[in-house]
């Protein structure tokens, strides 16, 4: 153990942070706009000389001043910040980082979940962690009955992976069309809580919302398929390779489930509004065929000649606009929208800066 102190530097803290930036920015990071806790390793003096940070059950921006590299600080960093993660609760941890890291972190009892040659690195504390995931996955495959009338693809298998932020007539359109083409079809409900619209509420309407198709398989994502709101940037050189970072990860990580559940098709939307998703679709079509998964893009349903999009539908939530919402989302969204048990929810998206997503 060295004989340097750390301490929480909290978002009040204006020297501390300017420290802070300054030596994520000597050491070619970029402070990650998610961070819910941040610590920092100062000398005698009080100057920052190592730090790291916390957001959800993940591991982030983590630096050693050039000057100190070589004295184990960052052990201590990270024991410092898993020792916040279990106070917390939060057992199961992640981390990214760089290919050239992952050994020391490896050494500190982390295991290597998926790479991206040359990029990045996706790792977890639990050996068997991902493993378990996908036999979870079999387990929940099991019991789906197929009933021998259904028209639809035979021995075909498909997944479609969707946030429903909230579930819409557009995500219901989506759903129908890989589930009528396809002998059973894997939906994947992003169970990560970095939307609007809490994980609870989202998976409760999109199975009201798909009740009428008997060839659906429900899987929560885990902490396995990454939001784009979450995925860490600060090593990243701009946003464009954090685009294609986050895309390639996922993909990579939805290889090994499918080769696990036999898909041989990914069904996407398209989604016009967002330049994120059409980076992110570009990619999946461009990669998918590469592992034997055919990549099918399928033109969003529209609503007075416009695409019909969960931004959209937030939007209306926001302005109160009840007559654009029934246009947008089917009777069971509905329902939810205009009971009192939603008035948390569009209290939360009522005072939401921005509800649009590009």
């Amino acid at each position: 153990m060295s004989d340097y102190t750390i301490s929480r530097i909290l978002p009040s803290d204006r020297r501390g942070q300017r420290q802070l930036a300054e030596l994520l920015s000597a050491e070619g990071i970029r402070k990650d706009g998610n961070l819910d806790y941040t610590c920092g390793m100062f000398d005698d003096d009080y100057n920052l000389i190592a730090t790291g940070s916390c957001f959800g059950n993940t591991l982030r921006c983590m630096a050693v001043s050039s000057a100190h590299q070589g004295e184990g600080l960052m052990n201590e960093i990270v024991s410092h910040l898993m020792d916040v993660q279990y106070s917390r609760g939060n057992m199961h941890l992640f981390l990214y980082t760089k290919c050239s890291s992952a050994k020391f972190f490896g050494d500190l009892g982390f295991y290597e979940i998926v790479r991206i040659p040359d990029q990045i690195v996706f790792m977890e504390n639990r050996r068997n962690g991902f493993s378990d995931y996908l036999k979870k996955l079999q387990r929940e495959s099991e019991n789906i009955h197929i009933p021998a009338v259904l028209d639809c693809g035979a021995g075909s298998v498909a997944a479609l992976v969707m946030n429903a932020n909230p579930f819409t007539l557009g995500h219901q359109y989506l759903a129908e069309r890989a589930a009528a083409e396809n002998e059973i079809l894997h939906l994947f409900i992003v169970s990560e809580d970095a939307s609007l619209v809490p994980f609870s509420v989202r998976r409760r309407l999109v199975m009201e919302g798909t009740a009428h198709l008997p060839n659906i398989v429900y899987h929560e994502s885990g902490p396995y398929i990454i939001s784009s709101a979450t995925f860490p940037s600060y090593f990243q050189k701009d946003e464009a390779a954090v685009n294609e970072s986050h895309a390639m990860l996922d993909l990579t990580v939805f290889t090994r489930i499918a080769r696990t559940l036999g898909i041989s098709r990914r069904y996407v939307g398209e989604e016009p509004q967002s330049q994120v998703t059409g980076i992110y679709n570009r990619i999946m079509r461009e990669k998918l065929p590469e592992s034997g998964v055919e990549c099918v893009l399928i033109p969003r349903r529209e609503s007075g000649g416009k695409a019909i999009s969960a931004s959209t539908v937030r939007l209306a939530l926001k302005n109160g606009d009840w007559e654009l919402l029934a246009q947008l989302v089917p009777e069971t969204t509905l329902r939810y929208f205009t009971s009192q048990e939603a008035e948390p929810v569009i209290r939360r998206i009522r005072t939401a800066d921005n509800v649009v997503h590009y």
